[in-house]
């Protein structure tokens, strides 16, 4: 369990759990009793974490990307580049990437004046919500930073992207088809969670307003915020037979 990728599952899981922990738990609060108030603070701590997390854990599943590409294209390299300093530094590093990326986005967020009501349309605080109640030209600010996280999340899409088809051309040339299949069946399940949460997400968050609308919000929000962290179980450890 002191692999490379063991450690890098804890870290996943510990994302997924705080994810789900910071999100779920006050929507079957508020539907069990029949209420959907928030505190101003339990709001900004929301978004924090729940920025926290999901940034957290869209860096790890990079990293992770990574260490596949390295364990099947380059595996005479593996015990050099992915030694167990390597993988500590980079685990830390998307956790400060995460945590920097949510201090961002709360405290430039929770700084615009809120203009329209203090009514969330949705079941956890997420930032497009927050911004229709904002005045018309301050959430501008917010929108550029916007812009700037999914041209990182892009620029990570990609890498996963070109990572995968370098895997892809080295498991085709796996002799045996067992051999194929295992790697494939842990690889394009991967592939297809970050799919999700990356294209949902970057929709969620960029559509224009008169694409919104209170059903498409809520399954967009789920879609990126809920079944990402409750698939990543079943395809690492569930499907994991060794």
């Amino acid at each position: 369990l002191h692999t490379p990728m063991f450690f890098f599952l804890l870290n996943l899981a510990l994302t997924d759990l705080g994810s789900i922990c910071t999100t779920v738990p006050k929507a079957m609060h508020n539907s069990l009793w029949d209420t959907r108030n928030i505190s101003y603070t339990g709001c900004a701590a929301q978004l924090f974490f729940f920025m926290f997390f999901m940034s957290a854990e869209y860096f790890l599943l990079t990293i992770m990307c990574y260490d596949r590409y390295v364990s099947i294209c380059k595996p005479l390299h593996y015990g050099t580049l992915l030694g167990s300093r390597a993988c500590a530094h980079m685990a830390a590093a998307a956790w400060v990437s995460g945590f920097l990326n949510a201090l961002m986005h709360t405290a430039n967020t929770f700084s615009l004046p809120l203009c329209h009501g203090n009514a969330v349309g949705q079941f956890f605080c997420e930032i497009p919500q927050i911004l229709k109640l904002s005045c018309s030209k301050s959430y501008l600010r917010e929108l550029e930073i916007i812009a700037v996280s999914v041209c990182l999340v892009f620029g990570c899409f990609v890498f996963i992207v070109v990572t995968y088809v370098q895997i892809f051309r080295a498991v085709l040339r796996i002799p045996s088809e067992q051999g194929r299949h295992k790697a494939f069946s842990t690889c394009l399940p991967h592939l297809a969670v970050v799919s999700l949460f990356v294209s949902t997400s970057a929709f969620a968050y960029l559509k224009p307003p008169s694409m919104s609308s209170p059903s498409l919000d809520l399954a967009l929000s789920v879609l990126y915020s809920v079944v990402p962290p409750a698939l990543n179980p079943l395809i690492y450890s569930l499907r994991n037979k060794e």
